[in-house]
This record gives structure tokens, sequence and C-alpha cells, in this order.
């Protein structure tokens, strides 16, 4: 599969550091990457230019080694979707290699709302107003149309970052729409407009404007290492440290995503400050204990 190729490529050069062509057209030949078959100088460059076009990665050459190298691997450390892309088309490529282990491996389900992605994903390329049949939880259906503006996965769900008729931004599940419609009508992108800095005070999806907050977070023994590893937000950081704990910080705007996030941790998590957000999180604990 060419997509294989091209993830062997990716992870041999950055595993390597750099590697000269005929360095990595020997690295092909012995992990047989195509049958055995040598990898030829014009499908590699063929393959530079898929891999710019699809990951957005840049395979650049040391002029002075002729050395080729991953020349901006801060793309694979991003939220983007050509990060997203690449680690599931990695993560495809071991199980097919692995085939008899697939029994046991086990994954999350497919995130929900795939039935209308198609369409979405072609009204934003082509910058067309959608008109979506939409029903919260609990509530009568409506139809509105709107102007995809982004989509975003979060917690298995895709969610569609929208500007609907009233001139407000809007974010739709796509698992409680039920319809889907590209419309003839267009509509005009803002110049400079990024869904990573719409998103990047925020965790997960709930945009509602909520206050910006230097939080800080302490986490006990394990919990503190499993922030470490894979941390909530891009400004998470270390600020201070004892015995059996961990005070990280965040610049955030605290939702109901981000402090339900931290509830999922139980007892191994405690907000420190602000004052406010602690009391926040203190009266949603008790609306819990009441159900208990």
């Amino acid at each position: 599969m060419i997509f294989h190729q091209y993830i062997w490529i990716i992870n041999t050069l950055r595993k390597s550091g750099g590697l000269t062509f005929e360095e990595l057209k020997q690295k092909w030949v012995e992990d047989r990457v195509a049958n055995g078959n040598v990898l030829q100088r014009s499908s590699f460059n063929r393959h530079r230019e898929a891999i710019l076009s699809m990951f957005g990665i840049v395979i650049d050459c040391n002029l002075q080694t002729y050395k080729y190298y991953i020349g901006n691997e801060e793309v694979l450390q991003d939220d983007s979707i050509e990060q997203w892309l690449f680690s599931t088309l990695t993560v495809h490529g071991v199980l097919e290699d692995s085939g008899a282990v697939k029994d046991r491996v086990v994954l999350e389900n497919v995130p929900l709302g795939l039935e209308y992605l198609n369409t979405i994903v072609k009204a934003i390329k082509t910058n067309h107003r959608l008109r979506i049949g939409y029903r919260k939880f609990g509530t009568e259906g409506y139809v509105k149309t709107v102007c995809p503006y982004a989509l975003k996965l979060f917690h298995q769900r895709w969610y569609l970052l929208g500007k609907n008729e009233e001139e407000q931004m809007r974010v739709y599940a796509l698992d409680r729409m039920n319809e889907a419609t590209l419309l003839d009508e267009v509509f005009e992108m803002p110049e400079g407009f990024s869904a990573q800095a719409y998103f990047a005070d925020y965790f997960g999806v709930l945009t509602d404007g909520t206050q910006m907050e230097h939080v800080v977070v302490r986490a006990y023994n394990r919990t503190r290492d499993y922030l470490r590893t894979l941390p909530l937000h891009h400004s998470q950081h270390v600020v201070a440290a004892g015995a059996d704990y961990t005070d990280f910080a965040f610049d955030i705007r605290p939702t109901a995503d981000f402090l339900g996030e931290l509830m999922s941790y139980g007892s191994g998590v405690e907000i420190i400050s602000p004052v406010n957000v602690r009391e926040k999180m203190r009266l949603l604990i008790l609306e819990d204990l009441k159900r208990y």
C-alpha cells in the first residue's frame, strides 16, 4: 500500500535523524518495504511531494551532508488533521504487518457522526453553505443554514464549527444531525481564519466565552504521570512539585468540558487556584454527591 511507503519514509527519517538517499535505499530493501524492490530516486521525489501534500511534512536535504531529514517535526506535535491522519495510518500499517495479532488488539469505537462527514468536508472545501437538520438531546429538532468553518474530533464525536443565519458561531455535533445538504450558495471565509486559533483557549468543543484564567491543578501520585505524558492543553506546564504531587498550570478558559475532564480523574486532581474556578469545581462535585 502506497500509504505504508509514506509512513515508512517519515518514521525512518525521524528515527535516524537524517539519511543519504543511498542509506535510505538500503534500509528500504532490508525492510522489504515494496516486496524487496529498489527505491528509485524518481519515486522518492514523488513520495516527498505526496508526503508534503498529505501530511504537511517537509523532507529537506542538507546540502553539506546530502542527508534527507524531517524539516518541520513540529507539524507532528500539534492537533492538526495531518498529525491525526499520520497517527492513524501508522497504526494501520503496524497492524497490517502483524495480522496474526489482530484479535488481540482492542481499539476504541470509531467516531460517531460519519454519515454526513463527506458532505460537510466537501462544503468546507468549496465554501458552500449547508442546510442541516439538527436535534439537541431532549429538545425539538430544527433546520438551520450554516456556513461550515471547520471540523473537530473530540471524545469520539465529530463536531462542525459554523456560522448560523444569525451570524453567530456555533458548534454542531454530527451525530445529532438528521440532514446535511450542500447548497448552491457560497460564502466567503474571513481572511486569516484559523480553526486551531479559534479553539486554542479551550479544552474540548464548548466555546461559550468563559473568562480566561490561569488555572493551577495539583495532580497526586500516578495521576501526575498521566498528565505529564498526555497533556490536556497546549498551555500545560509544571510550576511546582512535591514528594507525592505535581502542580500543573493552564492558561485556559475553564469551561464545563475542561472541568468535566478534571473530574474524570477523581481524587487524583485538585484545583488550587483561582478561587472562583476551585469553587465552581466544588459545586459540581456536590451536585454529583446528591446522586449518591
